[in-house]
């Protein structure tokens, strides 16, 4: 396997990423599209989740495709990007048709940075505009770190953030990964400044560090966050034409990168979520062999983009934590 030219959940061709932040409110929304409706998936592992619509991604569901998936900042309140994007994709003519009507299917979840010091005494949900602006900075291109629905993240020990990866296959297949760190876990080593995903590492992508020389001592860590503070939320991606079922073992595959990258992972106090997307732009040749490397890239790409999520953080005044640049950067 070898990156994508991006390096980023955009690789997979038809595939659009947008980022919306409020600074003040130090929290932010990101959303995934393409150009068509796409078969999606989900897998929640974490104890204590917040989803919109993911009920209907069962493979026994009526509606197999969505318009959109987000991911945001803001606790229950983030859900509200939702709505913000549903309205701008019924705006744009897209939606599952329902006699005369568009319905616009945008599952989301969402993290806890509540108490990441920023403003958050709004008078009126500020996510249903952040989750419209971001549909409508749609691109290829978009940045990680302290962005989107990472703008406010931290995890158990540094600041947090957004991150993506990219793999194509030997069979030309292409898979993705973008993901909003907010674990209480660590995504480093000890308190040295290499990251548990370096065995995965492409070239120079979170710093080139490589493992760390031995592991520390295995211990039984106290939380470091309440109740429902804590979060990773990601998705994974591939242009490979899969059904829902194959989707969503694509997206329980992935969560095996979120384990190899985030020490500890799947608490029950993080609401840990990987959303599957399936764009059917490619048709499989070999369908054992595939889905087998598809589900291993995406375990892959999603231990990577956690990493380059904490690597990329910019500090902020007002910071609560520090972030992997300002510790251990040059």
């Amino acid at each position: 396997m070898r990156p994508g030219p991006r390096n980023l959940i955009t690789d997979v061709a038809g595939l659009r990423v947008g980022h919306a932040e409020d600074a003040s409110l130090r929290s932010g929304v990101s959303v995934l599209a393409a150009d068509r409706p796409f078969t999606a998936a989900v897998q929640v592992m974490g104890g204590a989740p917040g989803t919109r619509e993911t009920d209907l991604l069962a493979p026994d569901k009526l509606v197999q495709e969505v318009d959109a998936l987000v991911l945001a900042g803001g606790s229950a309140f983030g859900l509200d990007a939702c709505s913000g994007v549903a309205d701008a994709l019924r705006a744009a003519g897209r939606g599952f048709l329902v006699g005369d009507q568009r319905v616009p299917i945008v599952p989301g979840a969402i993290l806890f940075d509540l108490l990441n010091g920023g403003d958050k005494r709004w008078s009126r949900n500020p996510y249903h505009d952040l989750g419209r602006r971001a549909f409508l900075a749609l691109g290829q291109d978009f940045s990680l770190g302290t962005a989107g629905a990472g703008y406010g993240a931290a995890t158990g020990t540094l600041k947090g953030g957004l991150g993506s990866a990219s793999a194509v296959l030997p069979s030309g297949l292409t898979v993705g990964a973008l993901v909003a760190v907010n674990a209480l876990g660590s995504v480093t080593v000890g308190d040295g400044p290499r990251f548990w995903a370096a065995p995965w590492e492409e070239g120079n992508e979170f710093g080139g560090l490589g493992p760390a020389p031995a592991a520390p001592p295995a211990d039984a860590p106290l939380p470091r966050k309440r109740m429902g503070e804590a979060t990773t939320i990601a998705i994974v991606a591939t242009d490979a034409a899969l059904t829902q079922a194959q989707a969503q073992r694509m997206a329980t595959a992935a969560h095996d990168g979120m384990a190899r990258a985030i020490v500890p992972s799947h608490t029950p106090l993080d609401g840990d979520l990987v959303f599957a997307a399936a764009t059917g732009a490619r048709v499989m040749e070999d369908p054992l062999r595939d889905t087998f490397q598809i589900g291993h890239a995406a375990a892959t790409c999603l231990a990577r983009a956690i990493a380059r999520a904490v690597f990329a953080a910019r500090p902020l005044p007002g910071d609560l934590q520090p972030c992997w640049q300002g510790r251990f950067g040059a």
